[in-house]
């Protein structure tokens, strides 16, 4: 009688937990989070590694990754309500602001850049004066690549017409640097990784030596902000979580992100390696993981401003918020 008591306790135990283990999966709120490029990209791996360990369902979400057409897209489809949250760089705010699209970056994933100067160590560039005449590959004209780039040579004193800029799109890129076609590139850590792989010997000019470029960052509209803070704080919290993950421990972190991502199954060591390369370069430098640097905003937009990249400033408290990393 005793055993039939106890498997009747267990057996309604065992229910109620089913009970509420699926009330809490039809309770997950569903969320489409726009990124500006495959969510495949090593670039991505915040976001794959708080998906992949739960960090988004902690916080009762259910996301789905989708693709838009680099980060000025992302931002206006975030901006007319498509979509809740999605992904740019930290001056994507700045650029499309002006235009009447009221988004702004609500973490910034890291102190450093995510874009840097690589020259090929064979072309005798040792400072960024001897890219005079040289050949420059970056992502389009209307990316960050190529800002960055027009950033870093005005910084020496050298201008878009003192070299050769091609828009070789995101595999001419690194493609035609490794091949050796091109002198130097404008290149993310997953590109330099692909460079290192294929034992290319380079040079790496650290942006941020030269010019205030910036980190990825998370967009939302000033709608939503005022809409749903609760989503855009707990979106960012996990999606920080994933970060200090890979911040913490690249090598261990690696492990989890090729499950997440199956593609890279059998590239663990070099997925290691291309997060080491965040780590050191982009990831880095913040008092407070997520929050943005108003002065080095500002600058930038001096830049942007003073190159004809925007025709007029915004203020610069409209272009972020830091209310969800504090």
């Amino acid at each position: 009688m005793r055993f039939t008591k106890q498997a009747l306790a267990a057996a309604v135990a065992a229910f109620a937990a089913g009970s509420i283990s699926t009330g809490a999966a039809e309770a997950a709120k569903k969320v489409n989070y726009l990124l500006p490029a495959p969510g495949f990209l090593p670039a991505f791996a915040p976001w794959q590694l708080a998906k992949h360990k739960g960090y988004y369902a902690a916080e009762g979400l259910e996301v789905t990754f989708q693709t838009s057409k680099g980060g000025v897209d992302v931002a206006k489809q975030v901006g007319v309500g498509n979509a809740p949250i999605g992904g740019g760089i930290g001056d994507t705010p700045l650029l499309v602001r002006p235009n009447g699209i009221e988004v702004r970056s609500v973490a910034l994933l890291g102190g450093g850049s995510l874009v840097q100067l690589v020259a090929r160590a064979d072309r005798g560039i040792e400072k960024v004066e001897d890219l005079k005449g040289k050949k420059i590959t970056v992502l389009s004209y209307q990316d960050t690549t190529f800002y960055a780039s027009q950033g870093i040579l005005a910084s020496r004193g050298l201008s878009r017409n003192d070299v050769d800029i091609q828009a070789a799109g995101p595999q001419g890129v690194w493609k035609l640097f490794v091949e050796g076609k091109v002198d130097a590139m404008m290149g993310v850590p997953d590109w330099i990784g692909i460079a290192f792989g294929a034992k290319v010997k380079m040079k790496i000019f650290n942006a941020r030596d030269y010019f205030p470029s910036m980190a990825q960052a998370i967009l939302a509209s000033d709608e939503m902000i005022k809409k749903d803070p609760q989503l855009i704080r707990s979106l960012v919290g996990a999606t920080l979580k994933g970060l200090r993950d890979l911040m913490k421990d690249p090598a261990a972190a690696a492990k989890d992100y090729v499950k997440a991502v199956p593609r890279w199954a059998k590239s663990e060591a070099a997925m290691a390696g291309t997060f080491r390369l965040y780590n050191t370069y982009t990831w880095p430098g913040q008092k407070v993981l997520g929050a943005m640097d108003e002065k080095q905003l500002s600058q930038l937009q001096d830049f942007y401003l003073k190159a004809g990249f925007i025709k007029k400033a915004t203020p610069v408290a409209d272009l972020y918020t830091n209310q969800f990393v504090q």
